[in-house]
């Protein structure tokens, strides 16, 4: 049977106490016999019970008000109710409050093993998923938003403040900059936690397909279509939707995610009959939609309905202070999850992943850090050991010029790259000017102007 089920038991007459317990551990169970309604309850508070057995009729406190509290108290924990009393009735008043099962006494023994075999089994699926959800809140929870920059504090706050509400959320931000992951932070920090987190990727499927995916479909409603299928919006029921990429709707698809954010409700694929939902809609987009509006290229009436919430991120060069806390962070991760031996990065290496571009951001950080765990064979990883493109100063320029829009002005944006390269330089010298200064083939006086002209005082 593996680990013991611990049984609680709660009978006045002390002979079916007894009866009971002998009965129980016979067939392997932990047994606690307790003929006080009141002391059971109290240990309920102290102790780690699968099931409880209670009598129904009982001096002070009756098993109707034991199964009350315990539902109230531990609503993952099955009752079952014995009495000498039965009838339909009061079976159905008990099943009404929540009990497991209905046992009359005298009960046969094989009908309450069974009936108490099957209340184990359904507390073990409970305490499975209670399991898994903390570790989805451990994985996903806020405190996995890693940094301390003002940047990324704004974007806490707002998880933060948005995440009781029911209101529809947009992420924007560049490709990698962690938008799943701030969607899922924001589902777990809400009261649909326990419901369903489903995510879909708008730019990953074509049209049909994405129609398919969101909506579900009715058996024959199409060619491949030999059964009826939920599509995502039912599946989050109750939960939260994550639409990834939602730039990438088409015009039709667009029109029918509309109708579902205003009305809460919609038709599969195929099928007639109106479907209402309880979801709460959290999208993202690596591109501008007020400009794709402004081209005609998306609905205006849909993007104010999904911007009522606009939380965006900072591409990770905006955020450089933040580096060595995620390449710890990665670190950690990382040794854990593959079970490697602990690694650091040497100051100087840190420096330059500190001043590369990152056009991929945290996801491109976060490959590089798992690539150079996995691959160094010291416990220290140095300057050497990092890709090349990290290394390669004219590769890092070009990475930083072709993030560069097309139109811009050239005189602005000069002072723009002069001011990234000076605060880059002093990051790799540790701020030191002197260093910084030969960094960068200057005096250090001239250096000095420099920092006063761009308001530069440390990263």
């Amino acid at each position: 049977m593996g680990e013991k089920a611990h049984i609680l038991v709660i009978d006045d007459e002390k002979n079916y106490l007894l009866v009971l317990q002998t009965l129980l551990e016979d067939e392997g169970y932990t047994v606690t016999a307790i003929s006080d309604p009141e002391t059971a309850l109290a240990f309920l508070d102290e102790s780690e019970v699968d099931v409880v057995v209670t009598d129904m009729k009982m001096p002070k406190v009756s098993g109707r008000e034991v199964l009350q509290r315990v539902k109230k108290e531990w609503p993952y924990i099955p009752v079952l109710i014995m009495t000498a009393f039965g009838s339909i009735e009061s079976a159905v008043d008990v099943m009404k409050y929540g009990a497991f099962d209905y046992i009359t006494k005298p009960f046969s023994n094989d009908e309450l093993l069974l009936s108490i075999h099957n209340a184990v089994e359904l507390s073990r699926a409970h305490r499975q998923y209670r399991l898994l959800q903390e570790a989805m809140e451990n994985r996903y929870g806020i405190h996995q938003i890693v940094g301390r920059s003002k940047a990324i504090r704004d974007v806490l706050v707002m998880v933060e403040r948005a995440a009781p509400s029911r209101s529809t959320v947009l992420i924007s931000g560049e490709s990698g900059t962690g938008k799943e992951l701030v969607a899922r932070a924001i589902h777990y920090a809400s009261p649909r936690k326990d419901k369903p987190f489903i995510s879909v990727n708008c730019m990953a499927l074509n049209p049909g397909v994405l129609e398919s995916e969101l909506f579900g479909h009715e058996k024959g409603s199409f060619t491949g279509a030999v059964a009826l299928r939920r599509g995502r919006f039912e599946q989050a029921d109750g939960g939260t939707l994550f639409l990834d990429e939602v730039g990438e709707l088409t015009p039709d698809l667009q029109v029918k995610l509309l109708r579902v954010l205003q009305e809460r409700k919609f038709e599969r694929v195929g099928g007639g009959e109106e479907i209402e939902v309880d979801i709460r809609v959290v999208a993202a987009s690596n591109k501008d939609l007020a400009a794709l509006v402004e081209r005609g290229a998306f609905r205006e009436d849909l993007f104010y309905r999904l911007n009522v919430v606009q939380i965006p991120l900072p591409p990770l060069r905006e955020r450089r202070e933040d580096i060595p806390l995620l390449v710890a962070h990665f670190v950690e991760k990382v040794c854990a999850d593959d079970n490697l031996p602990p690694k650091t990065f040497s100051t100087e290496a840190l420096n330059y992943l500190t001043g590369y571009e990152w056009p991929g951001n945290i996801r491109q950080l976060e490959n590089v850090v798992e690539s150079c765990l996995v691959l160094v064979p010291g416990a220290t990883i140095g300057v050497d050991d990092l890709p090349a493109e990290i290394r390669d100063e004219e590769a890092q320029f070009k990475s930083a010029v072709d993030l560069l829009p097309v139109q811009l002005d050239l005189a602005d944006t000069l002072e723009k790259i002069e001011a990234a390269l000076i605060r880059r330089a002093l990051v790799r010298a540790d701020l030191v000017q002197v260093k910084a200064a030969e960094y960068l083939g200057i005096s250090k006086s001239l250096l000095q102007y420099k920092l006063k002209k761009y308001g530069i005082t440390g990263h």
